[in-house]
């Protein structure tokens, strides 16, 4: 049996979900951290972060007993290993080898381009480069590693987010008049076909249906696309 687990935000949740875990779900605003999440459970203030053990007590008042743990990919890693029996990491060493190839792609390239340009309006090129090599690890159908595991959890919610924010024109960036639309225009011209097939799977996933909240994730980017108008207003008066 496991113990308390309490997840601060982000995708980890799907594995949770996959796993049938008993955790407790906190919301952190990532643009107005509070201080005890700094203070007490990541002090480098990233989400996701998931405490364990210690005693039953309110997310916002973490016990010391409780193990504070970091860093998406080691998180999906730590609900594979406590829940073995579900294979969220294949048995098999191959598959298994090919799930934490994965990984480290996404999160090493992806990951990195993805930032780059809805962030800080870099060059798409890089991050369609990042994605051809991300679909080509892919097998031609189904998941990652055969069955699904943690290697899918990891790379869903960026895909998924970056298909929302073109569609919304949710750039978090200064970015030009249908700058949106032209990266979507050169995504079909690429022939990502394989990737949004996979991506669609995922998403078919009940614990994605189960822990994915859409209309939030839009209202949130919308805010951030406003703020950023009215910064960009405010520095343009004379």
């Amino acid at each position: 049996m496991t113990q308390q687990i309490t997840l601060y935000t982000a995708e980890v949740e799907i594995a949770l979900h996959e796993v049938n875990a008993k955790y407790t779900r906190y919301e952190i605003d990532i643009r107005n951290k509070p201080d005890w999440f700094t203070a007490e459970v990541n002090p480098v203030g990233q989400v996701p972060a998931l405490t364990y053990g210690g005693p039953e007590v309110p997310p916002n008042q973490p016990s010391s007993e409780s193990a504070k743990l970091r860093e998406s990919i080691i998180l999906l890693e730590f609900v594979a290993d406590l829940f073995p029996e579900t294979n969220m990491l294949p048995p098999d060493p191959i598959l298994r080898a090919k799930a934490r190839y994965f990984m480290d792609v996404f999160k090493t390239k992806v990951v990195t381009s993805w930032n780059g340009y809805f962030r800080w309006g870099e060059a798409a090129q890089s991050l369609f480069t990042a994605l051809e090599g991300l679909q080509a690890l892919l097998p031609p159908t189904g998941f990652v590693a055969g069955e699904f595991s943690i290697a899918d959890v990891a790379s869903v919610l960026f895909l998924v987010r970056m298909w929302l924010m073109l569609e919304h024109e949710l750039l978090l960036f200064d970015a030009k008049e249908d700058e949106a639309k032209e990266t979507i225009k050169a995504l079909r011209q690429r022939h990502f076909e394989r990737l949004e097939r996979y991506t669609h799977d995922v998403m078919e996933r009940p614990s994605f249906k189960g822990t994915f909240n859409r209309d939030a994730l839009i209202s949130v980017y919308k805010q951030w696309s406003a703020d950023l108008r009215a910064d960009k207003l405010q520095r343009e008066k004379p």
